[in-house]
């Protein structure tokens, strides 16, 4: 059904202001099927190239999509902030939230002591002469991604994995360029792609990464860019193997010039090692952020890659935000420093693995297929994700709906175990079961 929301307008320009208007209002909100062109061209009095033209400029922009036999829709996330009135509660009353992708707030490290530490050593205020990346935050930094195996001669700081990965794509990037993206995969880059107007090409993912066929496939129709998640890979649990990075390995081979962007987000939580694509192309990045260890608040990472490259990012911050500030560069050296803080991380990491094989073992034993090597999130598919959410929801659980992160993969559900203690374990896994199976006529199996 068409929106009921009155468009209006008689331009393109117009036409495209009114939709956004009703998705800043929330009268348009995410999903909602927007009118076919001719018929909202024929109730505007305006032609079907106004109309389409409209429509395009705000696909490029991200705020819809266009959704194949269901017509044109508002994205999930489109990249406009609604009203606060316009916003609805994620997650009902009562409701267990396990659909955020958060940290287990009580694996994170207090960050009192390290920011009066800060504070106290701190006694000159930075300039704009002095500010940029701390010489000894390069050095501490180079030499855990060199423990890794990754070649950081060039390094630079961005604040945090997303925005370094945008300055990355602009950099190298035009509006329409096809991107290949894991599928499923991280629901803000997603997003982040269709706002920058590139065009996504979905990888599929399994247990060890994406695919060989899969990227095979994304570099023939002319893909310019593959991000990778080297481990934990949001939503799926996915950690690339070595077997799987050397398949890679050699299918980027044959495409040096095309940016390959990895992103290690979970760094020393996750619990297998690192296989790295680093320098599998001549134009390359390799992105570590420390807000899933230490903390969504420190919008900080690492970024390390050929020179051309890093280039590039440092010198649109030069210009742009300037730099990341010194004192949270020196408040991570701190972190990073710490013992008690690194046993805090180990425990994380340990408790997570732990509670992420309970969860899927638990589902497995009753017939639900599920995925998740590491990181916090175990990826279920479903028959009807819409059902599933709500009969989870019903049952007291709010999980995330696999649309967000899909680009052409089937249906399914995430759910993020950080604030699933031992015990709930099991009542979850039956909450599931009933939920998939109240999708289908008979039970779901892979």
């Amino acid at each position: 059904m068409a929106a009921r929301y009155q468009m209006t307008g008689r331009t393109a320009a117009e036409i495209s202001g009114s939709v956004e208007a009703g998705i800043r209002t929330g009268a348009l909100s995410a999903g909602t099927a927007l009118p076919a062109v001719r018929a909202l061209a024929h109730e505007l009095a305006v032609s079907p190239a106004t109309v389409a033209k409209a429509y395009q400029a705000l696909r490029q922009r991200g705020l819809i999509e266009t959704a194949g036999r269901n017509g044109t829709r508002v994205r999930p996330r489109p990249p406009i902030a609604a009203h606060r009135a316009a916003r609805q509660p994620a997650v009902p009353p009562g409701a267990l939230d396990l659909s955020a992708g958060e940290p287990d707030p009580r694996f994170l490290p207090p960050l009192g002591p390290h920011l009066a530490a800060v504070a106290a050593t701190a006694t000159n205020p930075i300039g704009y002469a002095e500010a940029g990346v701390l010489p000894e935050l390069v050095e501490r930094a180079r030499s855990r991604l060199a423990d890794d195996g990754i070649p950081a001669d060039q390094l630079t700081v961005t604040g945090g994995a997303l925005d370094g990965i945008e300055r990355l794509l602009t950099a190298h990037l035009r509006p329409g360029d096809p991107v290949a993206v894991e599928d499923p995969g991280w629901a803000n880059l997603l997003d982040l792609i269709a706002a920058l107007g590139l065009r996504p090409v979905g990888v599929p993912v399994d247990a060890a990464g994406p695919t060989a066929a899969g990227l095979r496939a994304a570099l023939a129709a002319g893909a310019r860019a593959l991000v990778v998640t080297s481990r934990a890979q949001n939503p799926t649990g996915a950690a690339v193997t070595a077997e799987r990075a050397a398949e890679l390995r050699a299918l980027l081979a044959d495409h040096p010039d095309l940016l390959l962007i990895e992103d290690d987000h979970a760094a020393e939580l996750a619990p297998v090692p690192l296989a790295p694509l680093a320098g599998a192309t001549r134009t390359w990045a390799f992105v570590r952020s420390v807000s899933k260890p230490y903390g969504p608040d420190l919008r900080l990472a690492v970024l390390a890659g050929d020179d051309e490259t890093v280039a590039r990012v440092a010198g649109r911050m030069r210009i742009g935000t300037g730099w990341v500030s010194t004192l949270l560069q020196r408040l991570v050296l701190r972190l990073w420093a710490d013992p008690e803080v690194a046993d805090l991380v180990a425990a994380a990491r340990d408790s997570y693995t732990g509670r992420l094989a309970a969860l899927r073992d638990a589902l497995t034993d009753r017939g639900i297929v599920a995925q998740g090597v590491a990181g916090i999130n175990v990826w279920v598919p479903v028959p009807d994700e819409t059902r599933a959410v709500t009969g989870l929801r019903d049952a007291g659980y709010a999980v995330a709906p696999g649309a967000l992160f899909r680009v052409a993969s089937g249906p399914a559900i995430r759910i993020t175990i950080t604030r699933l203690d031992p015990a709930g374990v099991e009542p979850l896994a039956d909450a599931v079961t009933r939920a998939v199976s109240a999708t289908a006529p008979h039970t779901f199996t892979a």
